[in-house]
């Protein structure tokens, strides 16, 4: 079996690669030509440049090609232009597919890595009740905004659901919370920031959150393409909620307890930081985290999700809780001199 894997040098992405490596599939890592190669060094896989920014270029590269599976894993959660992010999340997905399609090449399944930031800040009445996909998406960030426009793309390209999983182009749609684990670099800034002595929370209100570490989401990816339903969508977390100050204290354990100052501060101070942020970004052309986006994410209070139709339909069951997920995330950090 032949797997394309986009985003494989990503932090998520380069996990799909060693998993489908393991699971004997002839994988092919879908790479920029300036990506960085430094989690693909198994001499095993396949590297193939694709230009997402052009459908006539992604017919050339993929031509002569014939894959059994897709995930898509590209894209990008943070922006100097807003317009970038519907630029590479949303078009870089119509263009792939389209592509894939004017090539006929006969997909069994496409697994699209989406997010359930496409749903935003509902549900934050207490007591909080988990997001369910019967709800109606409400994004509240331009990158939540560009995953739920590249979803509805998919649907508009199948008939929806059926027992028999067939369907125009064979989708499944994963929508993980927030993803953490070895080789990632935002919440690695928690990390840093604690064992340089501080940690910084925002708003007073009860904040439920939600995680699932990297390996489980990769779990979930195999199985969707081994069992999921086409047009299907499914939320992924470890099955539990977390109050807002549970990774840092577990990251404060990991490292051995320094001294610390944790400060909470109003939701409109994150307003002030987040703007000027956003604004020195631009002006200096680097990406800050603290961006208008983040402010959002923030700011939100409701992150739980319902997996159970992913346990009940795609027999998704998390093995890493979050415990367990930041003691292997710090020695890897620890391991590679991250830390």
């Amino acid at each position: 079996m032949k797997i394309l894997v986009t985003g494989a040098s990503g932090f998520i992405g380069s996990f799909i690669v060693e998993e489908a490596l393991r699971r004997g599939f002839e994988t092919w890592a879908a790479v920029r030509g300036s990506s960085s190669r430094a989690y693909l060094q198994d001499p095993h896989i396949h590297f193939i440049e694709l230009n997402l920014s052009s459908e006539e270029q992604l017919e050339k590269q993929l031509s002569g090609h014939q894959f059994d599976y897709v995930v898509h894993a590209a894209g990008v959660t943070k922006c100097i232009d807003k317009r970038d992010f519907r630029r590479i999340n949303t078009e870089g997905t119509k263009n792939l597919v389209t592509a894939l399609m004017a090539l006929q090449m006969p997909i069994r399944r496409f697994v699209y890595l989406s997010s359930l930031s496409v749903f935003g800040a509902i549900r934050e009445q207490q007591p909080y009740e988990e997001i369910r996909e019967t709800d109606t998406p409400q994004p509240n960030t331009e990158y939540g905004r560009s995953k739920l426009e590249a979803e509805r793309w998919l649907e508009s390209l199948s008939p929806g659901p059926s027992p028999e999983g067939r369907g125009e182009f064979p989708y499944v749609i994963l929508r993980p919370t927030g993803v953490y684990g070895p080789r990632e670099r935002d919440y690695f800034l928690m990390a840093k920031s604690i064992k340089q002595h501080s940690d910084f929370a925002v708003g007073f209100k009860r904040q439920d959150i939600t995680f699932v570490y990297v390996t489980d989401v990769v779990q979930a990816v195999f199985l969707a393409l081994e069992k999921g339903q086409t047009g299907r969508k499914y939320f992924l977390s470890d099955g539990q909620v977390y109050q807002s100050t549970t990774f840092s204290d577990l990251i404060h354990e990991e490292l051995g307890r320094p001294w610390w100052i944790r400060i909470t501060a109003p939701v409109w101070v994150l307003r002030v930081v987040t703007f000027f942020g956003e604004h020195i970004g631009r002006l200096t052309g680097k990406i800050s985290a603290l961006n208008n986006d983040k402010y959002n994410i923030l700011k939100q209070r409701n992150w739980r999700c319902d997996i159970e139709p992913a346990i009940r339909e795609l027999g998704y069951h998390p093995e890493v809780d979050l415990s367990e997920g930041v003691r292997r995330s710090i020695k890897w950090y620890k391991d590679n001199k991250w830390l």
